[in-house]
């Protein structure tokens, strides 16, 4: 699968290897290239749902899921309405998060720094696009996107620059925001990484509002997941490993008490039990043969028959940044 495909499932082995067997309705929330909707398929799934909101991921579909007829239906979607677009209940759902490979390799999507593009970086291909936020919001948003969503310690001295910059002339390639934000920043010491990275991610999780979509996301699972269903997800970063590993230690009831002297928590029924304990990272054959799934966390667990509850995003510590445009 790895030899043909632009975009190579990371942790495909260990995450079926959690979830066997699998058996029945599964759901794949990011389709992209379809290697996690195939090995869900091929290790005995009924039927797979696979949902992208990127249209040229469902286009890409053609080539391979002809084959399995009726055991694949694909939907134009985000996952946060995975419960509203599956229609009925489910067995699993996988959620493989953040950008695909094949988004990043392709310079006119604007993902990337690697090669000079428009300013893109839409999942959907619709709506306000990076170009649009960098060139319209404040200096003080700016700061808080790159602050929050890239952990970049030089977020204030960053968006100054992106500002300054924009007044002389509107920013509108991938290469121009890199040099922007890289004369911000030390030189990078031989194997580190671009100096724009952080700031990069940062954009693109505000531009597709991310965190907002995976909170939401998981509590839609939580809703459709059948008793004895599995989830399962796929982080790249620690903003949505911490995230997800909220979630799951609320839902399980596995949640530590910051102050040992604040009175004991309510015992509350558990959602979900866990099946990975730890979060699962690649092995060192699957980091040799892809060297993009070095950052790549698992984690899984099972539906309980408790009833869903609500979710606000604030528990799961997803940062509340309110977007504002130039004065």
């Amino acid at each position: 699968m790895a030899a043909r495909d632009p975009h190579i499932p990371v942790l495909l082995q260990p995450l079926l290897a959690a979830v066997a067997p699998v058996r029945g309705l599964w759901l794949d929330g990011t389709l992209g290239a379809g290697g996690y909707t195939r090995g869900l398929l091929e290790a005995g799934a009924d039927c797979v749902i696979g949902i992208d909101r990127d249209p040229l991921a469902l286009q890409m579909a053609d080539d391979w899921a002809a084959p399995y007829g009726d055991r694949v239906r694909l939907v134009e979607g985000t996952f946060s309405a995975l419960d509203t677009l599956a229609g009925e209940p489910l067995d699993g759902v996988v959620l493989d998060l953040g950008v695909s490979s094949m988004q990043l390799d392709q310079a006119e999507r604007g993902f990337s720094f690697m090669k000079d593009g428009p300013l893109d970086m839409r999942m959907s291909q619709s709506g306000d696009s990076a170009a649009d936020l960098v060139n319209s919001a404040e200096e003080t948003t700016l700061a808080d996107i790159l602050y929050h969503y890239g952990e970049e310690r030089a977020s204030r001295r960053i968006a100054r620059a992106i500002v300054a910059a924009r007044t002389a002339e509107p920013i509108t390639t991938t290469a121009r925001l890199a040099e922007i934000v890289a004369k911000c920043l030390p030189r990078p010491k031989p194997g580190q990484s671009h100096p724009a990275t952080r700031s990069f991610q940062a954009i693109r999780i505000a531009v597709n509002t991310e965190f907002t979509e995976l909170a939401e996301g998981l509590a839609a699972a939580e809703r459709a997941l059948k008793p004895g269903g599995l989830l399962a997800v796929v982080t790249f970063h620690s903003l949505e490993d911490r995230i997800v590993k909220r979630f799951l230690q609320l839902a399980s009831g596995h949640e530590a008490n910051a102050n040992r002297y604040a009175p004991a928590k309510t015992d509350t029924t558990a959602r979900f039990d866990l099946v990975t304990r730890r979060a699962v990272g690649p092995d060192d054959a699957e980091l040799a043969a892809n060297p993009r799934s070095r950052s790549a966390k698992l984690r899984v667990a099972r539906r309980t028959e408790a009833p869903a509850l609500p979710l606000d995003p604030a528990d799961l510590g997803v940062p509340q940044i309110v977007k504002k445009g130039r004065r």
